[in-house]
């Protein structure tokens, strides 16, 4: 078949295959049967032909014992058998006749045999009976019953030619029937294998063409529906599941892409507000805080020259505003981040935490900006949601490096039930450890703590 013919095209010859194949089938077995039937008609025809020739073979004889023992005895009673023979002959011998009158060689013979009984019946046969009548013994000489005996087997030996050739007619009208109705059973049994074989290879053809490459798509589409966006499949259907798998591949190459651009636009993002963060802490560092810095000496300067009352008080909310600022900065980007990397920042967020802190931090060396301050939040959020939401009395931070991968977790003993879907700060987190292709668990039984557990690749 055409690679590129449509399913529904293959089906429809395959169907028509079938449709030719079972339909040849009872096309042989109709011309079987009307043979069967042609040669029943034969036969019947033959066995009428046989029972006609017999009957007038059978009445001959009847004339001629009648006839015999009439002469020989002179008895009357034996004239019964004769004059009945001799009623019934004619019209059985047109019966005959009218048996074969579609065969000329048979039709001859019914006639010649015709003829040759009415020969025998009124040229011998009924003077015969007339002479025995007037005188006995002229009708009993050698020279009449050699005649007479002359006369019928001439006539048995007519209807002799008949009965065999109506008999050897017979035996090839059987042979002939025996061989239609081989034929038949053979056309039979090859038609229903033909069929039987025809139908498991269509049905080994509508697996490997249609129901393989169709289970295929699926699990690959429930892949897909998994997250597994490299998944494809082979484009080996023929017509529509061509058309099917080829138009997967485009769908799962389109969602790849697309979702290949939104990891980019999210790291972009992400990367955009580190930077904004850094700039804003560099500019607070470095500009306001600064002049508050200087403001605060001034006023101190000016305490010490003999305002001090007023003076004092200024500088205090100098110094109130300036711890103010400094908080506010560490918040947005704090620079021990980006002075001395993960270790000192976590331990940094350890002492500045309301709650007991235990801190294990086994990182070796300096890791990518952004994933130490994807860490650095992930742990910030935890210990903040541990000493606020969760009525907490101590917390545990683990953070290691493993390999090619950063692993940290936070676990604190409070009333769990920390539930990310309701859209607490979590779901920023997931979204920034996602952007680094990272993993973020919570873990929260009710009245069992919460497990923060992140794992980063490096």
């Amino acid at each position: 078949m055409n690679r590129h013919a449509g399913v529904a095209g293959r089906v429809v010859i395959a169907s028509g295959l079938l449709m030719v194949l079972v339909g040849s089938g009872f096309v042989v077995l109709l011309v079987s049967v009307q043979g069967l039937r042609t040669s029943e008609h034969q036969a019947q025809h033959t066995s009428a032909v046989l029972t006609s020739a017999h009957q007038v073979e059978r009445l001959v004889s009847d004339l001629a014992a009648g006839q015999r023992d009439f002469v020989i005895t002179g008895q009357k009673r034996f004239l019964q058998p004769w004059e009945q023979a001799a009623e019934a002959l004619p019209a059985q011998t047109k019966d005959l006749q009218q048996l074969v009158a579609g065969t000329p060689d048979e039709l001859a013979r019914v006639q010649t045999a015709g003829r040759m009984i009415t020969s025998y019946l009124q040229g011998y046969s009924l003077p015969q009976i007339e002479a025995a009548q007037k005188d006995p013994d002229s009708a009993r000489t050698a020279a009449a019953i050699a005649e007479g005996t002359q006369r019928v087997s001439a006539i048995r030996s007519v209807l002799d030619a008949l009965i065999t050739s109506e008999q050897q007619l017979s035996t090839t009208q059987q042979q002939k029937t025996d061989t239609i109705a081989d034929r038949a059973v053979v056309a039979a049994v090859e038609g229903l294998a033909g069929s039987v074989l025809l139908v498991l290879g269509f049905t080994m053809y509508l697996t490997r063409a249609i129901v393989r490459p169709v289970r295929v798509t699926a699990e690959m589409a429930n892949r897909l529906a998994a997250g597994d966006l490299a998944v494809r499949v082979p484009e080996t259907g023929v017509g529509e599941i061509h058309t099917l798998e080829r138009t997967f591949n485009t769908m799962a190459a389109s969602l790849g892409r697309a979702s290949a651009d939104l990891e980019a636009s999210r790291a972009r993002i992400v990367r955009s507000a580190d930077e904004t963060r850094r700039r804003i802490e560099r500019d607070l560092h470095d500009g306001i805080q600064q002049r508050l810095v200087s403001l605060t000496l001034d006023v101190r300067a000016l305490q010490a020259d003999g305002a001090a009352a007023e003076l004092d008080g200024i500088a205090n909310g100098l110094a109130a505003a300036l711890d103010e600022l400094r908080e506010i900065a560490r918040g947005i980007h704090p620079a021990i981040l980006t002075q001395g990397g993960i270790a000192p920042a976590v331990r940094m967020l350890a002492r500045r935490s309301k709650l007991p802190v235990e801190v294990t931090v086994d990182v070796p060396a300096r890791l990518p900006e952004p994933v130490e301050a994807a860490a650095y939040y992930v742990v910030s959020e935890a210990l903040t949601n541990a000493a606020k939401h969760a009525d907490a009395s101590a917390a545990v931070v683990d953070v290691r490096l493993e390999q090619d991968r950063l692993r940290l977790s936070v676990r604190d003993d409070g009333r769990g039930g920390a539930d990310p879907a309701k859209g607490s700060g979590l779901v920023g987190l997931a979204d920034r450890i996602a952007t680094l292709d990272g993993t973020l668990k919570v873990e929260s039984p009710s009245g069992k703590g919460t497990t923060l557990t992140a794992t980063l690749p490096v």
